[in-house]
């Protein structure tokens, strides 16, 4: 398993933390632009509305052929209904993050509670 804490500044980081592994794990590099796409909206999220003052964190690992991303943050939220399952109004300019990710992903899990947000997305590689 390979782990990176971060912070808003360090978005960049992530993208490029994420590369390595995804490669290492066998991702083809068609695949890699939508996979970052996907890692950085969730990784921007973390860092924007998750807790303010700590650090979120990147988890990523492989289970046979699929590249298990699991982003972390100390911040709760209840949503109304499962995340990332209504597509975006036309013209938003906000709100897509989630349902990008789902679109991109082979699967998306949301876990929110006393520990925080767990979002966990998976790849086929």
């Amino acid at each position: 398993m390979a782990e990176l804490a971060f912070c808003l500044p360090d978005l960049p980081d992530v993208r490029d933390f994420a590369t390595v592994q995804a490669v290492r794990s066998g991702m083809s590099q068609e695949g890699l632009a939508d996979f970052l796409v996907a890692v950085n909206e969730v990784a921007t999220n973390a860092v924007t509305h998750g807790h303010a003052t700590a650090k979120a964190v990147l988890r990523m690992w492989t289970v046979g052929r699929t590249l298990v991303v699991e982003i972390h943050d100390e911040g709760r939220w209840a949503p109304g209904e499962t995340p990332g399952e209504t597509p975006p109004a036309p013209y938003a300019t906000s709100g897509m993050g989630l349902w990008v990710a789902r679109m991109i992903s082979s699967d998306i899990k949301f876990e929110t509670g006393a520990a925080g947000t767990f979002i966990t997305m998976s790849f086929k590689v």
